[in-house]
Protein backbone atom coordinates (compact mmCIF):
# COMPACT_ATOMS: atom_id res chain seq x y z
CA UNK A 1 0.00 0.00 0.00
CA UNK A 2 0.75 3.61 -0.13
CA UNK A 3 3.88 2.77 -3.23
CA UNK A 4 3.00 5.75 -4.79
CA UNK A 5 1.75 7.99 -2.04
CA UNK A 6 0.80 11.92 -2.07
CA UNK A 7 2.15 11.45 -6.53
CA UNK A 8 -0.07 13.67 -8.41
CA UNK A 9 -0.92 11.70 -11.80
CA UNK A 10 -2.53 12.41 -15.31
CA UNK A 11 -3.88 9.67 -17.03
CA UNK A 12 -5.28 9.62 -20.46
CA UNK A 13 -8.33 7.86 -21.34
CA UNK A 14 -8.77 7.50 -18.00
CA UNK A 15 -12.88 6.55 -18.48
CA UNK A 16 -12.86 2.86 -19.22
CA UNK A 17 -9.94 -0.24 -20.47
CA UNK A 18 -6.71 0.12 -19.35
CA UNK A 19 -6.88 3.73 -18.95
CA UNK A 20 -9.88 3.13 -15.87
CA UNK A 21 -7.52 0.08 -14.51
CA UNK A 22 -4.85 2.41 -14.20
CA UNK A 23 -6.42 4.90 -11.99
CA UNK A 24 -8.02 2.82 -9.71
CA UNK A 25 -4.74 1.20 -8.49
CA UNK A 26 -2.97 4.56 -8.58
CA UNK A 27 -5.74 5.75 -6.75
CA UNK A 28 -5.74 3.18 -4.20
CA UNK A 29 -1.89 3.16 -3.77
CA UNK A 30 -2.07 6.87 -2.42
CA UNK A 31 -2.13 9.50 -5.69
CA UNK A 32 -4.20 12.08 -6.71
CA UNK A 33 -5.43 11.14 -9.93
CA UNK A 34 -6.66 13.06 -12.83
CA UNK A 35 -9.11 10.91 -14.80
CA UNK A 36 -8.84 12.55 -18.17
CA UNK A 37 -11.13 11.82 -20.77
CA UNK A 38 -12.38 13.24 -24.18
CA UNK A 39 -15.86 10.98 -22.46
CA UNK A 40 -16.98 13.39 -19.49
CA UNK A 41 -19.26 10.85 -18.53
CA UNK A 42 -16.49 7.79 -18.24
CA UNK A 43 -14.17 10.27 -16.35
CA UNK A 44 -16.64 11.10 -13.83
CA UNK A 45 -17.74 7.41 -13.20
CA UNK A 46 -14.28 6.32 -12.25
CA UNK A 47 -13.32 9.56 -10.54
CA UNK A 48 -16.75 8.64 -8.63
CA UNK A 49 -15.40 5.41 -8.06
CA UNK A 50 -12.14 6.23 -6.29
CA UNK A 51 -13.49 8.76 -4.31
CA UNK A 52 -15.83 6.15 -2.90
CA UNK A 53 -13.18 4.03 -1.89
CA UNK A 54 -11.76 6.65 -0.02
CA UNK A 55 -9.15 7.90 -2.94
CA UNK A 56 -8.49 11.39 -4.15
CA UNK A 57 -9.42 11.70 -7.67
CA UNK A 58 -10.81 14.47 -10.23
CA UNK A 59 -12.07 14.26 -13.54
CA UNK A 60 -10.99 16.01 -16.39
CA UNK A 61 -11.93 16.66 -19.66
CA UNK A 62 -9.34 16.05 -22.27
CA UNK A 63 -9.36 15.88 -26.08
CA UNK A 64 -5.75 14.41 -26.38
CA UNK A 65 -5.48 15.44 -30.26
CA UNK A 66 -6.50 19.37 -28.87
CA UNK A 67 -3.34 21.30 -27.92
CA UNK A 68 -5.67 23.78 -26.25
CA UNK A 69 -7.11 20.94 -23.86
CA UNK A 70 -3.69 20.01 -23.08
CA UNK A 71 -2.36 23.68 -21.78
CA UNK A 72 -6.03 24.08 -20.15
CA UNK A 73 -5.71 20.75 -18.49
CA UNK A 74 -2.06 20.80 -17.10
CA UNK A 75 -3.05 24.96 -16.15
CA UNK A 76 -5.11 23.38 -14.11
CA UNK A 77 -2.94 21.24 -12.43
CA UNK A 78 -0.60 23.76 -12.02
CA UNK A 79 -3.07 25.76 -10.54
CA UNK A 80 -4.60 23.07 -8.00
CA UNK A 81 -1.37 21.09 -7.28
CA UNK A 82 1.79 23.02 -8.77
CA UNK A 83 3.37 19.77 -10.13
CA UNK A 84 2.97 16.54 -11.93
CA UNK A 85 4.46 13.66 -10.91
CA UNK A 86 3.40 10.99 -13.21
CA UNK A 87 2.02 11.21 -16.75
CA UNK A 88 0.33 8.23 -18.64
CA UNK A 89 -0.35 8.44 -22.16
CA UNK A 90 -3.11 6.12 -22.28
CA UNK A 91 -5.64 7.32 -24.78
CA UNK A 92 -6.04 5.44 -28.24
CA UNK A 93 -8.43 4.63 -30.71
CA UNK A 94 -8.06 0.93 -33.36
CA UNK A 95 -8.90 1.17 -36.78
CA UNK A 96 -9.46 -1.97 -38.44
CA UNK A 97 -8.41 -1.66 -42.43
CA UNK A 98 -4.93 -2.48 -43.83
CA UNK A 99 -2.45 -0.44 -45.61
CA UNK A 100 -4.62 -0.33 -48.93
CA UNK A 101 -8.11 0.13 -47.07
CA UNK A 102 -6.81 2.80 -45.01
CA UNK A 103 -7.91 5.92 -45.88
CA UNK A 104 -6.03 9.51 -45.34
CA UNK A 105 -8.85 10.38 -43.11
CA UNK A 106 -8.25 7.15 -41.25
CA UNK A 107 -4.46 7.41 -40.58
CA UNK A 108 -4.51 10.95 -39.69
CA UNK A 109 -6.96 10.41 -36.77
CA UNK A 110 -4.97 7.35 -35.70
CA UNK A 111 -1.45 9.96 -35.65
CA UNK A 112 -3.74 12.69 -34.10
CA UNK A 113 -4.88 10.83 -31.20
CA UNK A 114 -1.79 8.24 -30.44
CA UNK A 115 0.94 10.33 -31.90
CA UNK A 116 0.30 14.18 -31.17
CA UNK A 117 -1.75 13.30 -28.24
CA UNK A 118 1.43 11.65 -26.54
CA UNK A 119 3.66 14.61 -28.39
CA UNK A 120 1.65 17.40 -26.62
CA UNK A 121 1.16 15.57 -23.33
CA UNK A 122 4.96 15.30 -23.08
CA UNK A 123 5.77 18.66 -24.71
CA UNK A 124 3.43 20.42 -22.46
CA UNK A 125 3.56 18.27 -19.53
CA UNK A 126 7.96 18.52 -19.12
CA UNK A 127 7.38 21.68 -17.11
CA UNK A 128 5.18 20.21 -14.72
CA UNK A 129 7.02 17.30 -14.50
CA UNK A 130 10.27 18.99 -14.03
CA UNK A 131 8.81 20.49 -10.73
CA UNK A 132 8.29 16.93 -9.15
CA UNK A 133 11.24 15.34 -7.25
CA UNK A 134 11.01 11.81 -9.06
CA UNK A 135 8.59 12.55 -11.96
CA UNK A 136 7.78 9.64 -14.60
CA UNK A 137 6.10 9.24 -17.99
CA UNK A 138 4.59 6.02 -18.76
CA UNK A 139 3.68 6.09 -22.90
CA UNK A 140 1.52 3.12 -23.65
CA UNK A 141 2.56 1.65 -26.94
CA UNK A 142 1.69 -2.16 -28.51
CA UNK A 143 3.14 -5.42 -28.89
CA UNK A 144 1.46 -3.73 -32.45
CA UNK A 145 4.69 -1.54 -32.58
CA UNK A 146 7.24 -5.05 -32.55
CA UNK A 147 5.38 -6.85 -35.08
CA UNK A 148 3.59 -6.90 -38.62
CA UNK A 149 -0.05 -6.50 -38.08
CA UNK A 150 -1.50 -5.63 -41.47
CA UNK A 151 -5.35 -5.44 -40.52
CA UNK A 152 -4.32 -2.53 -37.97
CA UNK A 153 -1.56 -0.76 -40.00
CA UNK A 154 -2.37 2.76 -38.59
CA UNK A 155 -2.75 1.53 -35.00
CA UNK A 156 0.22 0.09 -35.47
CA UNK A 157 2.21 2.60 -37.05
CA UNK A 158 0.80 5.01 -34.67
CA UNK A 159 2.16 2.79 -31.59
CA UNK A 160 6.00 2.41 -33.41
CA UNK A 161 6.24 6.13 -33.25
CA UNK A 162 5.14 6.06 -29.49
CA UNK A 163 8.09 3.46 -28.81
CA UNK A 164 10.56 6.09 -30.54
CA UNK A 165 9.29 9.22 -29.43
CA UNK A 166 9.67 8.08 -26.32
CA UNK A 167 13.27 6.50 -26.31
CA UNK A 168 14.12 11.06 -27.45
CA UNK A 169 12.07 12.18 -24.77
CA UNK A 170 13.65 10.13 -22.17
CA UNK A 171 17.09 11.57 -23.76
CA UNK A 172 16.02 15.04 -23.73
CA UNK A 173 14.90 15.14 -19.89
CA UNK A 174 18.53 13.48 -18.90
CA UNK A 175 20.40 16.32 -20.51
CA UNK A 176 18.30 18.81 -19.57
CA UNK A 177 18.81 17.37 -15.80
CA UNK A 178 15.01 16.83 -15.36
CA UNK A 179 14.37 14.33 -13.01
CA UNK A 180 12.13 12.32 -14.89
CA UNK A 181 12.22 8.95 -16.01
CA UNK A 182 10.34 7.88 -19.74
CA UNK A 183 9.49 4.36 -20.68
CA UNK A 184 6.92 2.66 -23.08
CA UNK A 185 4.46 -0.30 -22.18
CA UNK A 186 3.69 -2.51 -24.89
CA UNK A 187 0.79 -4.86 -24.27
CA UNK A 188 -0.55 -7.67 -26.30
CA UNK A 189 -4.38 -8.43 -26.31
CA UNK A 190 -5.91 -7.15 -22.89
CA UNK A 191 -9.85 -7.63 -22.43
CA UNK A 192 -10.75 -4.34 -22.74
CA UNK A 193 -13.38 -1.97 -24.86
CA UNK A 194 -10.48 -1.27 -27.54
CA UNK A 195 -9.82 -4.96 -28.52
CA UNK A 196 -13.83 -5.72 -27.42
CA UNK A 197 -14.69 -3.27 -30.92
CA UNK A 198 -11.91 -4.63 -32.93
CA UNK A 199 -13.16 -8.22 -32.52
CA UNK A 200 -16.73 -7.01 -33.05
CA UNK A 201 -17.99 -8.10 -29.74
CA UNK A 202 -18.06 -4.48 -27.93
CA UNK A 203 -20.03 -5.14 -24.32
CA UNK A 204 -19.81 -8.63 -24.57
CA UNK A 205 -16.95 -9.14 -21.32
CA UNK A 206 -14.45 -12.36 -21.86
CA UNK A 207 -13.91 -13.58 -18.40
CA UNK A 208 -9.84 -13.58 -17.52
CA UNK A 209 -8.89 -15.88 -15.26
CA UNK A 210 -6.66 -15.56 -11.79
CA UNK A 211 -3.27 -17.17 -12.09
CA UNK A 212 -0.64 -18.19 -14.57
CA UNK A 213 -2.32 -17.93 -18.10
CA UNK A 214 -1.81 -19.98 -21.33
CA UNK A 215 -0.24 -18.67 -24.33
CA UNK A 216 -2.94 -17.10 -26.01
CA UNK A 217 -4.72 -16.14 -23.63
CA UNK A 218 -5.97 -12.42 -23.04
CA UNK A 219 -4.85 -10.42 -20.32
CA UNK A 220 -6.49 -8.08 -18.10
CA UNK A 221 -6.21 -4.20 -17.42
CA UNK A 222 -4.28 -5.09 -14.28
CA UNK A 223 -1.40 -6.92 -15.60
CA UNK A 224 -1.11 -3.62 -17.19
CA UNK A 225 -1.59 -1.03 -14.54
CA UNK A 226 0.32 -3.43 -12.06
CA UNK A 227 3.37 -2.23 -14.64
CA UNK A 228 1.75 1.45 -14.94
CA UNK A 229 2.00 1.46 -10.69
CA UNK A 230 5.72 0.23 -10.01
CA UNK A 231 7.27 2.58 -13.03
CA UNK A 232 4.83 5.80 -11.48
CA UNK A 233 6.77 4.12 -7.94
CA UNK A 234 10.12 5.44 -6.92
CA UNK A 235 10.94 1.74 -6.97
CA UNK A 236 12.38 1.95 -10.72
CA UNK A 237 14.18 5.03 -10.57
CA UNK A 238 16.72 3.67 -12.56
CA UNK A 239 14.76 2.94 -15.30
CA UNK A 240 14.17 5.22 -18.09
CA UNK A 241 14.05 4.61 -22.05
CA UNK A 242 13.00 1.13 -21.08
CA UNK A 243 10.06 -0.75 -23.15
CA UNK A 244 8.20 -3.45 -21.64
CA UNK A 245 6.73 -6.44 -23.06
CA UNK A 246 3.14 -7.16 -21.36
CA UNK A 247 2.54 -10.05 -23.70
CA UNK A 248 2.39 -13.24 -21.82
CA UNK A 249 5.66 -14.25 -24.24
CA UNK A 250 4.57 -13.50 -27.40
CA UNK A 251 7.62 -11.85 -28.35
CA UNK A 252 9.71 -15.26 -28.02
CA UNK A 253 7.71 -17.05 -30.21
CA UNK A 254 9.37 -16.65 -34.25
CA UNK A 255 6.37 -16.26 -36.37
CA UNK A 256 3.50 -15.99 -34.26
CA UNK A 257 1.62 -13.49 -34.56
CA UNK A 258 -1.58 -12.72 -32.91
CA UNK A 259 -4.00 -9.35 -31.49
CA UNK A 260 -2.86 -6.63 -30.50
CA UNK A 261 -3.67 -4.44 -27.02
Amino acid sequence: MNRVAGKIALVTGGGSGLGKADCLLLAAEGATVYVADINDAGAQAVAAEITSLGGKAHALHLDVSSEADWLAAYAEIDKAQGRLDTLVNNAGIVIVADPEETTTEQFNRAMSVMVTGVFFGCKHGLKLLAKSKAGSIINISSTASHFGYAPFFAYSAAKGAVRSMSKSIAVHCQDKGYPVRVNTLHPASIETPMIQSAEGRLGQDREVPEGVLPFGAVGSPKDVANLVLFLASDESRFLTGGEYLVDNGLAIRPGFVSGGD
